[in-house]
């Protein structure tokens, strides 16, 4: 069992994947990723399974699509029956820790996990439900709005601030924990950050580094309300686009926070590998970088996620680990192959499960095994009326929704998704293969019904646990003050030996 590696990954928010080609672009101040991405596997166009916190992560933990986890939006139960990588590991002797965010809904809030050190920075109830019989319904209190961008600048502390702090520090504690060797079990530790994440506030030593960067502006412009796709408009009436102006300015502030968290956040990774370098692990350590979703950061007027353009979607994948060489890969891959891809490297047959799930392990890929498979995306929560899904393949990049158009993009010609094609004659046979193949993965008229009904329920759920006495999912992190450091029922001579590493230096 001590044999297996080793499992660090590191969970970011909000990452916009078009920053990360090849790695994290030359222009971002990202040392200690730019040198993980130089020892990794890195998956140029990878995707998440649905471009939103809870059903995203859900996705990724899973390997399975949000119609088969159930986790439609930021509201919905991800139930204890679904297996996860933490499940898997756990079952095959790993330990598995959580340290930060996993927007987990409902009682069970460890779903594999053994041990869980933050809380969350979310909220784990049902408070948060779209409701598609009430369609263009803005809910103010929790739905997006762009007071983040208007509200765009420099701080030295945020609630998002405070927690990853947190995180960070507590992912750091347990590193140095788990390398003074006291248990012989390999070990899996998620740590995931909130940040880049809105609000687009930065520390001014991040700041600082991007006063002259030449990224402040998006590479395509507003467009025009009446000139955006369905889906798009309604994403811009979701976020109450009327009640704000968004000035240069607040487009440049709002980047120059995003890129500048996104040092921070390389900062904290430093410090983890650091400790995780410090106690001789590294040599033994898969570390794999991902994110949940995107953020669109303004191109084409857009803000945040919850559509499959490239910004909203697309996310960085990196994996430093023996039998995968390091290099660009260029075949579009999915979030959800990383439970498959653990599995298989660390040599946890999951057979029985494959057919359960949407990813397929990446290990093939990346020593040169073309990928055949389209990668699959679903979207259902706020700012939608009706399910939209979507598939990447090759070049070719096809949503669907069943009160929408068919759109096409051709993103080797067009990065930018401006030309949709879903209407040209020349590729009318594409389009027709593209439907097909959307009407043998999903039922649409099922899936959009299921999503209402799930979101009744929990309208009903929610509402009948707020009257009277409330009792809350969150997560409570227990720390035993008599368990820590010295105490009268330990050997003081045992503690000090046990809780140095390197030991007799």
């Amino acid at each position: 069992m001590a044999d297996r590696p080793n499992i660090l990954i590191f969970m970011v928010d909000q990452l916009n994947g078009t920053f990360f080609p090849d790695g994290p672009a030359d222009w971002l101040h990202a040392p200690n990723l730019k040198a993980l991405a130089a020892r990794s596997a890195r998956f140029a166009n990878a995707y998440t399974g649905s471009p939103l916190c809870a059903p995203g992560r859900a996705s990724f933990m899973s390997g399975q699509l949000p119609h088969r986890t159930r986790v439609y939006d930021n509201a919905a139960e991800f139930t204890s029956d679904i297996p996860t990588f933490a499940h898997h590991l756990r079952r095959a002797g790993y330990s598995t820790t959580l340290s930060g965010k996993m927007h987990f809904v409902g009682p069970d809030q460890l779903h594999g996990f053994e041990e869980r050190l933050t809380t969350d920075i979310y909220p784990a109830d049902f408070a948060w439900t779209p409701d598609y019989a009430k369609p263009g319904e803005r809910i103010d209190w929790w739905y997006h709005n762009l007071g983040s961008v208007t509200g765009a600048g420099v701080a030295e502390i945020t609630n998002q601030l405070e927690y990853d702090d947190e995180v960070a520090y507590h992912a750091v504690r347990k590193v140095y924990d788990l390398g003074r060797r006291l248990e012989d079990r390999p070990w899996m530790l998620t740590v995931s950050m909130s940040h880049p994440h809105d609000p687009y506030v930065a520390r001014k030593k991040y700041w600082d580094l991007y006063e002259d960067c030449a990224h402040l502006q998006p590479e395509v412009p507003a467009i025009r309300y009446a000139e955006q796709d369905p889906h798009s408009r309604r994403l811009f009436d979701a976020c109450d686009f009327t009640k704000s102006t968004i000035t240069d300015d607040d487009i440049i502030r709002s980047r120059r926070a995003y890129f500048a968290n996104i040092s921070y956040v390389d900062d904290k990774i430093g410090e983890i590998l650091a400790a995780l370098d410090g106690t001789r692990q590294a040599d033994n350590t898969i570390v794999l970088f991902v994110s949940d979703h995107g953020d669109m950061l303004g191109e084409r007027g857009l803000w945040f996620k919850m559509n499959f353009r490239e910004g909203s979607a697309r996310v960085p994948l990196m994996i430093a680990a023996p039998h995968l060489p390091a290099g660009k890969i260029a075949t579009p891959v999915s979030t959800m192959d990383v439970t498959p891809t653990l599995c298989e490297l660390v040599g946890i047959d999951i057979g029985p499960v494959l057919e359960w799930t949407d990813g397929e392990s990446l290990v093939a890929l990346a020593n040169g095994t073309p990928r055949t498979t389209p990668v699959l995306m679903e979207y259902a929560a706020e700012g939608s009326i009706a399910p939209l899904v979507g598939l990447r393949f090759e070049n070719w990049k096809y949503i669907h929704c069943e009160i929408d158009p068919p759109q096409l993009f051709d993103l080797a010609t067009d990065p930018h998704e401006l030309t949709n094609l879903a209407d040209d004659p020349a590729r009318s046979g594409l389009v027709a293969r593209f439907a097909v193949l959307v009407t043998q993965t999903w039922d649409m008229p099922a899936f959009d019904a299921e999503v209402r009904s799930s979101q009744a329920r929990r309208h009903i759920v929610y509402d009948a646990l707020r009257n009277g006495a409330y009792f809350p999912w969150d997560f409570q992190p227990l720390q035993k003050a008599s368990e820590r450091y010295m105490r009268n029922h330990m050997d003081l001579n045992v503690l000090e030996h046990d809780k140095r590493y390197p030991r007799g230096e």
